[in-house]
């Protein structure tokens, strides 16, 4: 039985092929096009290629993809929607979608307030208006085929959304997209909205990668997999799952990297250094899993509080152009020649100088033809290779949590780039393959499920709260696909808030287990 692992980025599209007992049996980088299933298709048919597998073997299939931050960010193929928050009259002096840039209100196609909603104990600030609903979701039929739905402290009691997305399924019909922000977003009613929002609006970018991922993998004869998702917490989703909560994709490809670099290097706790084509992004592994960012979020300018791995990314890469100034010093990024660097670097022919040159022309890597970079000084070659290291130094810096020096791990295709020692690394590790840990990562992930509520340990003693709390989460990570019996509690959260009256703590529980 083999896993096939792929991770769309920006430059490249990398897969692996990986068989029982997690050994990588075959890896490739295609260039990624215009056209995302070009590089898909195109990096599988290289692998099977290389690899001289039985193609019915493959029984998973895992797709880490950009497509959702893609749509987001440019502005492109968003489904209009409607949105109908509970909350009236609490809620109403601040409007929907308030916060957002103008570039991308258009999706909303009509919002409302209707009264509803919960305090942060679990009481009714006042009962669903039902007819208001009712007549919301009347106006929209036809119009817009998602529905996007939050409430005031849904994260506490959902039964207002729950009730409101059965409604709106008798108005609308069954066909209907329904994103309610109970199931996405964290406390603070706003920013859960906001995620929401987003997520309504990628159901057809999240239909449309799903489907063709899996006529993909068919064209190449891999009609046995089971296809899955990767998430932005190092787990993994099914194409269903995929299809209700598309938000959930977005930043997968650090994480993929981070959980990649842990197998590959046999460290659980370190920094994480990706350095791809176009940009550098840093991340923390803690237990095995990426640290998650404890701060709200902003995605295309629109602030979300989803989970999240924290994540701080930098112009750098392996196609980051290099320029020296009239004082005499040198600049490398942010701009960079991206996708196109077997185009444009000077060893593959080019006319631009790029990182990647400055590697060759030091001698740290091998590739193209080394003759082009021999006319770069080793002044100026050398002074572009501190400013390399100096812009990740500070990055490591801001990522780490205390002055001690942290174990690093080296990996994406551009970490050639680096040098061996960076101040403030206890080691510097590149695993065997390094250039695909992406791809390793998307492959060898889990299944989660993840568990948050406000408690008042007054009601509720702690123990027998916590205890809930682990069994709702791992039943969560079953319904997502995981094997029961493998299923253990990798993360237990549980912050006493004083702003509240009696006991009453946050409380977060993550699991995880193998795959099915």
């Amino acid at each position: 039985m083999y896993k096939l692992g792929i991770d769309v980025g920006g430059t490249n599209t990398d897969a692996v092929l990986i068989d029982e007992g997690l050994h990588v049996i075959a890896e490739v980088k295609y260039p990624t096009s215009g056209n995302v299933f070009e590089g898909i298709m195109g990096a599988v048919k290289m692998l099977l290629k290389q690899a001289q597998v039985d193609r019915g073997q493959i029984r998973q299939a895992m797709l880490g993809t950009t497509q959702c931050t893609n749509a987001i960010v440019e502005r492109k193929n968003l489904a209009k929607i409607g949105l109908l928050r509970i909350g009236a009259p609490a809620t109403v002096g601040v409007p929907p979608m308030v916060d957002w840039p103008e570039d991308i209100r258009f999706i909303c196609e009509k919002s409302a307030v209707i009264g509803g909603g919960f305090e942060y104990d679990g009481k009714e600030l006042a009962p669903l208006d039902e007819d208001a609903a009712r007549a919301f979701f009347a106006g929209l039929k036809g119009k817009v085929g998602s529905i996007a739905i939050s409430c005031a402290f849904s994260t506490v009691r959902a039964d207002h959304e729950q009730r409101a997305a059965e409604i709106c399924r008798e108005v609308m019909g069954e066909d209907v997209h329904i994103s309610i922000s109970s199931e996405i977003g964290s406390m603070g009613l706003i920013e859960r909205e906001n995620a929401t929002i987003l997520n309504a609006a990628l159901y057809q970018v999240a239909k449309r990668f799903t489907e063709g991922f899996a006529y993909s993998l068919a064209q190449e004869g891999i009609t046995n997999a089971e296809v899955y998702l990767s998430q932005n917490d190092g787990t993994l989703m099914t194409m269903e799952h995929a299809r209700r909560y598309p938000i959930l994709t977005i930043a997968c490809g650090p994480t993929n990297s981070i959980r990649g670099a842990s197998y590959l290097s046999h460290l659980d706790n370190a920094i994480v250094i990706d350095v791809g084509g176009t940009t550098t992004d840093l991340g923390v592994i803690q237990a095995g899993f990426p640290r998650e960012s404890g701060v709200a979020v902003t995605i295309g300018g629109v602030r979300t509080n989803f989970r999240m791995p924290d994540v701080y990314s930098i112009g750098l890469g392996g196609g980051s152009i290099v320029r020296e100034k009239e004082d005499g010093s040198v600049t490398v990024g942010p701009d960079s020649v991206g996708y196109k660097i077997t185009e444009k670097a000077l060893v593959f022919g080019g006319d631009t100088l790029t990182a990647t040159d400055i590697a060759v022309r030091l001698g740290m890597a091998n590739i193209g033809d080394a003759s082009r970079v021999s006319h770069i000084s080793e002044e100026l070659a050398h002074k572009a290779l501190a400013a390399i290291r100096e812009l990740v130094e500070e990055s490591i810096d801001v990522m780490k949590v205390s002055s001690d020096d942290i174990d690093v791990i080296l990996v994406g295709g551009g970490s050639i780039l680096l040098p061996e020692t960076l101040a403030g690394a206890r080691s510097v590790t590149k695993p065997e393959f390094f250039g695909t840990a992406n791809a390793i990562g998307s492959a060898i992930s889990k299944v989660s499920g993840t568990y948050e509520a406000l408690i008042d340990y007054n009601e509720l003693p702690r123990e027998q709260a916590l205890e809930k709390a682990k069994k709702a989460a791992m039943e969560m990570a079953v319904n997502a696909g995981a094997k029961r019996e493998t299923v253990e509690i990798i993360e237990v959260e549980d912050v006493p808030l004083a702003y509240y009256p009696g006991n009453t703590c946050r409380v977060k529980v993550k699991s995880a287990g193998e795959l099915r």
